[in-house]
């Protein structure tokens, strides 16, 4: 029997959680979390980069499996700590969280996160970043 692609606009209601991430002005990258057919579950991890010069965005995307989740997170915490304690010990990372408000008792703000389904659109609809 013939593949026939007539779910199409099924497809884009397989997510189940997203967090948007704006990395300057030209970056963002998006936290999927999706489902199977088999209602398993899998990352996606997407770069969206505005082009210089021309519309549109180019786009980089991941596909991040329940069974490699603890050796991606690992590796990834590996990696991100030799360039703070090695490479770059003096550099102020913190510096560059300026995205999370400041309380006035100087405790950093609780991160806001979206874990409703509904929320997806809202975190995929902006003026800076295409639609998917």
């Amino acid at each position: 029997m013939a593949y026939e692609n007539n779910q199409q606009p099924e497809r884009n209601m397989d997510g189940v959680y997203s967090k948007r991430l704006k990395a300057g002005k030209r970056r963002t990258y998006f936290f999927d979390v999706k489902t199977t057919r088999g209602n398993d579950y899998f990352i996606t991890i997407t770069e969206s980069k505005k082009r210089n010069n021309e519309d549109g965005y180019d786009r980089h995307k991941i596909f991040l499996y329940k069974e490699d989740f603890n050796k991606f997170l690992a590796a990834l915490t590996e990696a991100i700590n030799y360039v703070k304690t090695e490479l770059m010990p003096d550099f102020d990372f913190d510096a560059y969280n300026h995205d999370q408000p400041r309380e006035k008792d100087n405790h950093p703000a609780e991160a806001e996160t979206t874990d409703q389904a509904d929320d997806t659109a809202t975190d995929h609809s902006s003026e800076d970043v295409d639609s998917w």
